[in-house]
């Protein structure tokens, strides 16, 4: 569904283009959730030095993730690229950093709430 997703919304549809689209898109994600993480971690350090190296590291991937948004733009329009980058990052950074990382607990109204993501995300990248 995912690939389908995208074939709608690139400009050039080759093989090629999807799968540049699809590591872009993977790559955003994982920036995300790795500048999210950093952040946490630098939030609750104890010294000024682990709370600058947390902010230099989540800064960096926050760039690169501003980066991999830019080249995928090359590739899916902005009214499509921006809200499914988005809404993986918020699903990317609830379930993976603060539940899997963090050992946060996700309640059951949250849980339905991502499925809501989820599906806002299909539906804005299936158009």
């Amino acid at each position: 569904m995912l690939r389908r997703s995208f074939q709608s919304g690139c400009q050039t549809r080759s093989a090629n283009t999807v799968a540049i689209s699809i590591a872009l898109l993977t790559s955003n994600l994982l920036f995300n959730i790795l500048a999210n993480v950093s952040f946490k971690l630098s939030a609750s350090t104890d010294t000024w030095r682990s709370f600058i190296a947390w902010q230099i590291l989540g800064n960096l991937a926050g760039l690169i993730t501003v980066l991999t948004l830019t080249g995928l733009l090359r590739f899916i329009p902005l009214h499509v690229a921006y809200p499914v980058t988005t809404g993986l990052a918020i699903i990317g950074v609830e379930i993976v950093a603060a539940n899997m990382v963090f050992g946060e607990r996700i309640t059951s109204t949250q849980w339905l709430g991502v499925l809501l993501v989820v599906a806002g995300v299909a539906l804005i990248g299936g158009r």
